[in-house]
């Protein structure tokens, strides 16, 4: 199931294609004693789909939270769950993650020795396959899966906590990854992950990406409906 799919959309006034942009906030810097509240806070302010970083204090130094609460969760909002899986062994939980309602599943190649079928699983649950690459792991890891994959998640911060500085090399790495999905035919979503904020928003979607993960520029505002509004009108401000 491709949930979100790549869109270009066409201004009939300016006579050109936007790409649309869609913005998942991160639950990671949200608060964790009002989940439910904080989720549907951020749909109100116009949020297309919730992030949801899962960590097993393994793959990555911190450990969050895993199905039982994404399926209470579930009950609160309509919203897509990009559930993002930074664990190791994510075959042996993919199920239980599907059916606690997760709508698109991210897993890590770095935690993957067999990710075709890892990918495949995920698309036999009916849900949305998407692959996640730290920022040092190149993207030729995943070239040969391309055709397989439904959105791919770059890393722009050191993956494990919120609140950290974007990585400028990635921007680069947008960019070659769409021009490698365009040479293939492929309209993949790409997902940045990590340090993106109102002042760099425009680089990052310029250079390929359309789904925006922001954590603590979101969930600390006062008006959060002000600052996805504002990540959008810089995303689109050429």
């Amino acid at each position: 199931m491709y949930l979100l799919k790549y869109q270009k959309i066409f201004n009939l006034i300016e006579g050109r294609c936007f790409v649309l942009i869609k913005i998942a906030p991160s639950i990671l810097s949200a608060d964790f004693t009002r989940l439910g509240e904080e989720i549907q806070r951020i749909e109100r302010a116009g949020a297309d789909l919730v992030h949801i970083d899962v960590m097993d204090g393994h793959f990555v130094p911190n450990i969050t939270i895993g199905p039982p609460v994404i399926k209470m969760l579930r009950g609160h909002t309509g919203l897509l769950f990009d559930v993002h899986l930074m664990i190791e062994n994510p075959d042996d939980f993919i199920e239980a993650f599907a059916d606690a309602g997760a709508d698109i599943i991210s897993v890590h190649a770095e935690a993957c020795p067999h990710l075709h079928r890892t990918l495949q699983g995920i698309k036999r649950l009916g849900k949305t396959a998407a692959v996640a690459l730290n920022p040092a792991t190149p993207l030729s890891s995943i070239e040969w899966v391309l055709g397989d994959i439904d959105m791919v998640l770059l890393m722009s911060v050191n993956p494990g906590f919120g609140g950290q500085e974007y990585i400028e090399r990635i921007t680069r790495k947008i960019r070659d990854l769409r021009i490698l999905a365009n040479d293939m035919d492929l309209d993949i979503d790409i997902e940045v992950d990590g340090g993106i904020n109102i002042k760099n928003m425009y680089d990052v979607t310029k250079a390929g990406a359309n789904v925006i993960v922001s954590g603590t520029t979101i969930f600390k505002a006062k008006d959060a409906s002000g600052v996805i509004t504002a990540l959008k009108d810089n995303a689109y401000k050429d």
